[in-house]
């Protein structure tokens, strides 16, 4: 465990990932309130959560390098403070255009803060007080995602959709002042360079995957939109990759990706960030359209999940990660994650809260705990310390960017299956338990299969380490079997 010295930083890091993690679904359940107070259409309203998710996602690679070479605690208060200006305007905002410009802004203070903060929780911590820190961290990612949907849906049936953003912006004043008084200045390491090239470059693929992502419902999949950001996205790849080759800075080493940990935990990452943050979106849903929840009843019933989440992270996670190590429990909690998906997917209108939701639930923040902060160590066990800020930003982009995967692909599959049932003559209420049982099982595919990439990462480096302990051991043996001379 960490040093009670330590406990007021650590405090200050989890506080900006917490109201990062809350402002991924604190407007969820406000959505019809503010789409009928804006006249926002159904598009109009998935802008109000995708403009969040798409700078987030698109700017964290290139925030996390900025933090390497500008400074963290500086990022950290810079992101806090455009945070709370978009927060603001947004409660402000008198149009859904309005309203969707300041979640761009949010999303980029987010991008900003994030990355940052763990990549000062990276540096500053190693060994038994890095897993516990990092514990820490995930317990407040869970209990973010979750608190986002509760006092979403709670703020929105007592004083109405803008008060849920006027308490982001609260939040985020709390986290920058916590952050200005106890996070270390630090002095950023002598003669690096910004890559701007290969910066630009991989946020641009970045930002084209969003996009090629968020298309996808509207263009299809061989759509001319898609078909382009695809082209896009392996254009910039390619240039990222001759670009960094030759760089004498660059933003990660190309040899970084040779790592087994850092590829297969990419891939976890994309795969569990899809079903994470698609459980969130999800079970919004499932709440309000099949059981028939207000906002306020759909708020009060996350709150158990808020206080399980919390409840793993802290308690169980750090004894797992002494025991069973990042590998072994990233792939446990994906398993967690795919089981609470698959129980989701039976849920019915009618069925008891106690019985059949209540149980789900804690089982997905118990999947969502030991699967985000696990898969995030074993990313960041592959990368260089001088690269925290990058590899952080890497960790919480691949993240992001599965998290708007999962929610267009997992709407697909509601929204193609709603319709299926309602043209064969089935109710509202009926095509709703169809789709979203049909999206609940398409995301316990993705946590299976990133439980299946977190797995093969480890045994693949298992298998390097043990054959470079070998080759190491050769000139021993042959020293030993050499006759005297």
């Amino acid at each position: 465990m960490s040093e009670p010295r330590s406990l007021p930083l650590i405090f200050a890091l989890v506080c900006a990932q917490f109201v990062v993690m809350m402002d991924t679904s604190i407007l969820n359940v406000a959505l019809p309130s503010l789409g009928r107070d804006l006249q926002l259409d159904a598009v109009g309203a998935a802008w109000v959560v995708n403009a969040y998710l798409l700078t987030f996602g698109g700017l964290l690679l290139l925030s996390g390098r900025a933090a390497d070479v500008l400074g963290r605690r500086r990022m950290m208060l810079i992101g806090t403070a455009v945070l709370v200006a978009g927060s603001i305007l947004g409660a402000a905002a008198a149009s859904g255009t309005a309203l969707v410009v300041a979640r761009v802004l949010q999303g980029a203070g987010a991008a900003m803060l994030s990355p940052a903060a763990m990549s000062v929780l990276l540096a500053r911590f190693s060994g038994p007080a890095r897993a516990w820190a990092m514990s820490c961290w995930g317990a407040a990612s869970t209990a973010g995602g979750a608190a986002g949907v509760a006092f979403g849906g709670v703020l929105t049936a007592a004083l109405g959709w803008r008060s849920v953003l006027v308490l982001t912006a609260a939040v985020a004043i709390l986290t920058g002042a916590a952050a200005r008084a106890l996070v270390p200045l630090d002095v950023p390491a002598p003669r690096r360079r910004f890559d701007v090239a290969g910066a630009g470059l991989l946020t641009g693929g970045a930002v084209a995957t969003a996009f090629g992502i968020l298309g996808l419902p509207r263009a299809g999949l061989l759509g001319g939109e898609t078909v382009l950001a695809g082209l896009v996205v392996a254009g910039c790849l390619v240039g990222f990759a001759l670009v960094e080759r030759r760089s004498a800075d660059p933003v990660l080493p190309l040899s970084t990706f040779r790592d087994a940990r850092v590829v297969g935990g990419i891939v976890a990452n994309l795969l569990g960030g899809a079903a994470r943050i698609g459980c969130f979106f999800l079970v919004a849903l499932l709440l309000q359209q099949v059981l028939r929840y207000g906002p306020d009843q759909a708020g009060w019933a996350m709150v158990p999940t808020s206080l399980a989440g919390f409840a793993v992270s802290t308690l169980l996670l750090p004894r797992a990660l002494a025991r069973l190590g990042a590998g072994r429990v990233a792939v446990l909690g994906l398993v967690l994650l795919c089981a609470a998906h698959l129980l989701l997917a039976t849920i019915r209108a009618g069925d008891a809260y106690p019985t059949t939701v209540l149980p789900a639930l804690v089982l997905a923040a118990a999947g969502v705990a030991f699967s985000f902060t696990p898969t995030t160590l074993v990313i960041a066990e592959g990368i260089a310390a001088r690269n925290a800020g990058a590899g952080s930003g890497l960790a919480s982009a691949t993240a992001q960017l599965g998290g708007a995967i999962g929610v267009a692909v997992f709407g697909m599959a509601d929204d193609g299956r709603r319709a299926a049932v309602s043209a064969a003559g089935g109710t509202a209420v009926r095509a709703a338990e169809a789709g979203l049982s049909t999206a609940f099982l398409a995301a316990a595919i993705a946590a299976a299969g990133g439980a299946a990439a977190a797995g093969g990462a480890l045994a693949v480096h298992r298998l390097s380490a043990r054959r470079r302990m070998a080759q190491l051991a050769m000139p021993t043996v042959r020293a030993a079997a050499a006759p005297p001379s």
